[in-house]
């Protein structure tokens, strides 16, 4: 038995002036004993896995962007709503790659919505932003005050990997965050080619970056989080409580030392916010 609905838009081939439009809607909901992904509306190559279900309870998905990456012209929205008293955990299998873009612009919204009592794990691999990449990124996210949350973004200028910098292009990249309405944060980048990537006020010369939320936190999480922090001579971070929402924020050099550092905390604090130890997803092995 299911209570899965899709609906899927006919998928045209764009022509390669117009890109892809590309949006996905998911709604999750607890139904008999847990949490179920009772709707799923997509257009475009966005699309899902089948739900894995490794805590019983917790619905883990799999959220698949366009297998070719993302290009000029190309819009994607994704739209997330939790339902009360329901717990997802959402991760990609994979980096999200912005190509070169020849000047065209690509766009990338995410919103995310959590009722009363509900949880959300928002946990995508890193987003790759090729030199002369054009990108606007929009993510807000939605709680109640009774709402639980746990996610991170990854961002990663270049390809350091190959020691390619983030010369030339644009990404423009916003976040809020609200509870019952109000914000608790809302935060800007701005990176023109190298100028963000090398200032003080940027990004010190790193090419990634990673923000990590958490809410509701408490004052007694701070020691915890910062003494996790302590060993790590390749990366910068910086631990902030606002009200209840714990914020992270690291940059470094490489995809594997971020994510390390970001799980870490995550399997610390887990427990306290969630009442779970944490489930590590298995695509991130692979």
């Amino acid at each position: 038995m299911t209570d899965l609905s899709i609906v899927s838009a006919p998928e045209a081939k764009p022509a390669a002036s117009s890109g892809w439009k590309a949006r996905i809607e998911l709604t999750y909901a607890y139904r008999h004993a847990k949490t179920r992904l009772v709707r799923c509306q997509r257009q475009g190559p966005l699309s899902v896995q089948r739900a894995f279900y490794p805590e019983n309870d917790v619905c883990h998905t799999y959220l698949l962007h366009p297998p070719g990456g993302v290009v000029g012209s190309d819009q994607l929205n994704v739209q997330v709503q939790v339902e009360e008293k329901a717990h997802a955990l959402i991760t990609t299998p994979g980096a999200t790659k912005f190509y070169r873009s020849g000047g065209r612009l690509a766009t990338y919204h995410q919103h995310l919505q959590l009722a009363a009592g509900a949880c959300l794990e928002w946990f995508p691999q890193e987003n790759i932003f090729f030199p002369d990449s054009q990108v606007r990124m929009n993510t807000q996210i939605d709680l109640h005050s009774d709402s639980r949350f746990i996610g991170w973004e990854i961002m990663c200028l270049g390809r350091p990997v190959i020691h390619e910098r983030f010369t030339q292009g644009q990404l423009t990249a916003s976040t809020q965050f609200f509870v019952d309405g109000a914000p608790l944060l809302i935060e800007h980048l701005l990176s023109d080619g190298d100028s963000q990537q090398a200032s003080l006020a940027g990004m010190h010369g790193y090419p990634m970056q990673a923000t990590l939320l958490i809410y509701p936190a408490t004052d007694a999480l701070l020691p915890r989080v910062q003494a996790l922090m302590l060993n790590e001579t390749q990366i910068i971070s910086a631990v902030t409580l606002l009200d209840s929402l714990l914020v992270i924020r690291v940059l470094g050099h490489q995809t594997e030392a971020l994510m390390a550092l970001l799980t870490q905390v995550w399997s610390e604090v887990r427990p306290d916010i969630i009442g779970k130890p944490a489930c590590i997803p298995r695509i991130w092995a692979t």
